[in-house]
């Protein structure tokens, strides 16, 4: 491949606002639940690249298939990969995916293939780089080439995209799980390889009633530090599924009395916490169970495994909520 793009090259990224920007001049994408990921493609050679700059060929051996079939001589595809799990997609399978045995990828592979949503062409069907183009430029010219060379919707799928911000709102507020939000690209911006200028993000947050099962104390001080979570399954077991540590500090002492007048096991008769995270400095290791009586509502952005992917934020008390009315089914919808 004669481009001038040479493998890796650092992704275009986003910043994080708190709304999406109006006022015309924008293009609006879904953000995927899934894993960056830069194609290469010349002749028969495909490269999978990461957003940390990791190949990904190994684990996503179906990409690379996908890739390779393009009748297109050379080009480079900025995209993510997701994988559809039934109706929904699965983050958790992309998460196995990452496996060091090519045996057990090649499982994977079978029981679900992964699909590349590409939302952005950096060199074209000659090789040639078009990354100094505007993306009112590049976006013609990937529609034009997805319309020529993916044959195979279910593999390689052009990513929508539209310059109406009520159809951005929309994305926003549904997406059931499979967008992480909602990303907004200056038409007017070139493609700034490692910078976050010209491109912003808006992450979806949705909110669960949770029961507080248990708590941590803070590791510098006899504070509470965070509060376990825990919701009902079918079977009426109180199960663990992540914690909160964003509560305002000045009301911290007051709410470790009224915690530690509930401490009572098991707190969560279900699955229980295990330690804290290696990276964490703020968490003691162990933790106090606590009567089943406190709900408290919580915003979070993303599920796996019927857990909080990530911490999730504090948003108020629920002492209008009964706890066995906190269960499961708020993380599907």
């Amino acid at each position: 491949m004669t481009a001038a793009l040479e493998y890796p090259i650092a992704p275009m990224e986003a910043r994080s606002v708190d709304q999406l920007p109006a006022g015309g001049g924008w293009q609006y994408e879904p953000k995927w639940d899934g894993f960056r990921c830069v194609a290469f493609k010349d002749g028969k050679r495909v490269r999978l690249q990461s957003k940390a700059g990791k190949p990904l060929e190994r684990y996503f051996p179906d990409v690379v298939e996908a890739v390779a079939s393009l009748g297109a001589a050379a080009c480079v595809l900025d995209g993510e990969i997701v994988i559809p799990v039934g109706k929904r997609l699965s983050f958790d399978e992309l998460l196995l995916r990452v496996h060091p045995a090519a045996s057990r990828v090649r499982t994977l592979v079978a029981a679900h293939r992964a699909r590349f949503e590409v939302f952005d062409l950096l060199a074209d069907e000659r090789g040639r780089p078009l990354v100094g183009l505007p993306l009112a430029e590049r976006r013609p010219r990937l529609e034009a080439f997805a319309e020529k060379f993916f044959d195979d919707p279910a593999a390689l799928t052009l990513s929508h995209a539209t310059t109406s911000l009520a159809t951005a709102r929309k994305w926003l507020a549904g997406g059931k799980g499979d967008l992480d939000g909602v990303i907004a690209k200056r038409l007017d911006c070139d493609y700034r390889a490692g910078e976050r200028d010209g491109m912003v993000k808006v992450k979806r947050q949705r909110t669960a009633d949770c029961v507080v099962g248990g708590f941590r104390y803070a590791s510098k001080a006899r504070v509470v530090g965070s509060l376990l979570l825990g919701l009902y399954d079918d079977e009426g077991l109180l199960q663990h599924v992540g914690f909160t540590s964003s509560m305002a500090a000045a009301t911290r002492k007051e709410m470790t009395a009224r915690l530690e007048a509930l401490v009572e096991p098991p707190g969560f008769t279900g699955r229980a916490p295990g330690g804290p995270s290696r990276w964490s400095t703020e968490r003691s290791s162990e933790w106090e169970p606590l009567r089943p009586e406190l709900v408290v509502e919580v915003g979070f952005d993303h599920v796996s495994g019927g857990r909080f992917r990530h911490g999730t934020r504090f948003l108020r008390w629920r002492p209008d909520k009964a706890p066995r009315q906190c269960t499961m089914d708020q993380l599907s919808r």
